[in-house]
């Protein structure tokens, strides 16, 4: 099965087209028209072990709110799709991820029940061309998009730059064994998931 989705998500706010491969080799081409969610999401790609390609153009005059929840959404959406009705896969995982002094922990379940406990603090109001409160908000709205139970904690850092790219690495970490294919069918002891 080749798990794939097409993304297109198009609102009076955002227009955002891609294609996102579960099972890749970590190439991203990522154009969001911010950089440092360009930086997040080839990140994720990249350590996810998924192909994306993304291209979003949003009303980022104002700010960035409507284009981070949007990608992540969209996102989300592609996730969920790639992945069907979620059978054959390891639903469970978790990892940790440094960046210098910090430390970040993600655990997922793709059990297709929405879930966010997104722990996450920084210093700063933006980072880059980012506000950190939309750091948050872009993982609370992926893990309700793709269906999934979404814990990332910070456990330690300085800087904001490093706290944010630990946490996006856990996360990718942690998708990447959640999505893993298995011999087995649905990973549930009631033979459903939801």
């Amino acid at each position: 099965m080749n798990r794939t989705a097409t993304l297109d998500r198009r609102t009076s706010e955002t227009e955002i087209t891609g294609r996102l491969a579960l099972d890749g080799g970590g190439l991203a081409r990522v154009d969001t028209g911010l950089g440092f969610l360009d930086h997040m999401l080839a990140t994720l790609a990249k350590h996810a072990g998924f192909d994306l390609e993304l291209d979003a153009t949003g009303d980022i005059a104002i700010d960035d709110h409507h284009t981070v929840e949007d990608c992540a959404i969209v996102l989300g959406r592609g996730v969920s799709e790639a992945l069907g009705d979620r059978s054959g896969i390891r639903r469970f995982g978790s990892a940790y991820a440094p960046l210098d002094e910090s430390l970040a922990r993600s655990v997922v379940d793709l059990a297709g029940r929405p879930w966010p406990e997104i722990h996450l603090t920084f210093a700063r109001e933006r980072i880059g061309d980012v506000a950190t409160e939309n750091i948050i908000h872009f993982f609370r709205s992926f893990a309700v998009e793709a269906r999934m139970a979404l814990h990332v904690d910070l456990i330690r850092g300085d800087n904001d730059h490093h706290r944010a790219e630990a946490a996006f690495k856990s996360c990718a970490l942690a998708l990447r064994t959640a999505v893993e294919r298995t011999a087995g069918g649905v990973p549930s002891t009631k033979g459903t998931l939801t």
